[in-house]
């Protein structure tokens, strides 16, 4: 059992469930009476929608490992899962099953709520997922952006559930400023993990590099590819900064948890990667960009200050 979590990465998937529950029940439930925010799904259906993303999610880590079996034996011999405790085709069965169980619940809820159009989302998802791990991934840069943008997308399909099909003539001034705050958290999260992703394509050189992957690494070299991550991670900084001061000035507690668990984090990150050298110094920065996501998302609890 320990062997299926580890390869459906069971902690990312906690993070992307508990990014959409704070989205629903730290920013949207608490404003319904005070704002007027109108939400469309029920709790059950709330849970399916996440469910639905978990699958899709899973299925993509898992495709991804299937992939990834040769340059994981070089990269990560002591985590290789395929093959090792799961065999390519239970992993591959899995990869099925849960793409079939995501998608159809998306179809299902898509109609359920008059909007069957949205089912594509679903659809597109997984499609992107399969792409990016049987090709997109060996196109420098490419592959780094279409798992952010998926990333981003499990935000915004909260927004675009739960809002959308509730919006009218009446409140669609309301709707539209909190899909909004949707929208700028899902752009933070595509700005802090295509930082990580590059972060992690420097870690994997040596396998990627022994497989004919041409990742940004792979075609320019280590040291050039941690400059170029060293300025994207310095603009998300500055568009963090951009944000806080524009939207966010006035309220001194919410500046302040920015300040120290969000900015400081990114700025401990562009020294960190500006001096690294080593396997480990890349892995220690992926994971600061992985708390940084996490505390990112946290402060939706903090819209009861913003908000009032």
């Amino acid at each position: 059992m320990i062997h299926f979590l580890n390869l459906i990465r069971w902690k990312n998937l906690l993070m992307i469930a508990l990014m959409q529950y704070l989205i629903k029940y730290a920013l949207l439930l608490p404003f319904r009476e005070s704002h007027g925010v109108l939400i469309t799904l029920s709790d059950f259906n709330f849970f399916l929608l996440v469910l639905s993303t978990l699958c899709i999610a899973a299925g993509g880590y898992i495709i991804n490992d299937i992939y990834d079996v040769h340059t994981d034996k070089i990269n990560k011999p002591n985590k290789l899962l395929i093959n090792t405790y799961i065999s390519e085709k239970t992993a591959t069965t899995l990869f099925m099953l849960l793409n079939i169980v995501g998608v159809g619940i998306g179809f299902y809820l898509a109609n359920g709520i008059g909007k069957s159009g949205f089912f594509a989302i679903f659809f597109v998802a997984s499609a992107l997922l399969y792409i990016y791990s049987s090709s997109l991934k060996q196109i420098a840069i490419v592959g780094n952006v279409v798992v952010s943008v998926v990333v981003a997308l499990s935000i915004l399909l909260v927004g675009i559930f739960e809002l959308i099909p509730a919006m009218n003539a009446d409140n669609k001034t309301v709707q539209t400023t909190f899909i909004n705050i949707i929208k700028d958290y899902a752009i933070f999260a595509f700005m802090i993990n295509l930082v990580r992703e590059m972060v992690k394509d420097i870690e994997d050189i040596d396998g990627d590099h022994n497989v004919g992957i041409q990742t940004l690494p792979v075609l320019i070299g280590r040291d050039r590819a941690t400059k170029i991550t060293f300025v994207v991670a310095l603009i998300s900084i500055f568009s963090i900064i951009y944000y806080v001061i524009t939207y966010l000035f006035k309220q001194q507690v919410v500046v302040g948890y920015f300040l120290i668990f969000v900015i400081a984090p990114l700025i401990y990150i562009c020294i960190k990667l500006f001096n690294a050298e080593r396997k480990t110094q890349y892995q220690h920065i992926s994971l600061i960009l992985k708390l940084v996501m996490l505390t990112g998302m946290l402060s939706l609890l903090l819209y009861n200050f913003i908000l009032k």
